[in-house]
């Protein structure tokens, strides 16, 4: 049977060590494309998209729109839908798969984190995590500066309001907001 890479395992949710060397690399280099990603001169449109194909898993078409700067740790496991817009500071640490739905809209300064780390300071100080895949629907509003939690899941046609935290699963057809988000009314 052959043993599963680091990669693998952080890929598959299993705990893994962030100080692997390939894991490194590969963090390196997609910073190095970030870098020249958010040098771009914002008019030079189509080399960003460019960029951003070669960068992201997956893009549904060419209406993306991710304004500098933009950040993310691998970029290969987030997918975007079609007719995306996320606005400037746009932070995804993309351990475990990120999916955006169609038509959505991302505010300034929101981050989706995906990876974990143990709240006990000798395993944490081990290095070991995990990461836990954010999906998010279509026809989604997040406002600015909300923070989405590794293993969230964002309904459909649902709006996150600004500076919210969310920590568990959003419904589809709600407006939640607060710290922790919680469903403020239903659409």
């Amino acid at each position: 049977m052959e043993t599963m890479t680091e990669k693998d395992m952080m890929l598959s949710g299993q705990l893994y060590s962030a100080e692997d060397l390939q894991l490194l690399r590969e963090l390196n280099a997609t910073k190095d494309v970030i870098y020249l990603y958010n040098s771009l001169v914002p008019s030079q449109t189509e080399e960003r998209l460019a960029i951003l194909k070669g960068l992201l898993g997956h893009i549904g078409d060419d209406s993306i729109i991710i304004n500098q700067p933009f950040y993310c740790d691998y970029g290969k496991q987030i997918s975007v839908g079609r007719h995306f817009f996320a606005n400037f500071n746009f932070t995804v640490l993309d351990e475990a798969k990120v999916t955006i739905g169609d038509n959505c809209f991302i505010g300034p300064n929101v981050s989706i984190y995906t990876a974990c780390h143990s709240t006990d300071p000798v395993e944490r100080n081990q290095r070991k995590e995990w990461a836990e895949p954010v999906t998010i629907g279509d026809n989604v509003w997040i406002g600015g500066g909300a923070i989405i939690l590794p293993g969230v899941t964002i309904g459909k046609n649902t709006t996150i309001g600004a500076g919210s935290v969310v920590t568990k699963d959003i419904p589809d057809n709600v407006v939640a907001a607060g710290n922790p988000c919680r469903v403020i009314r239903k659409l």
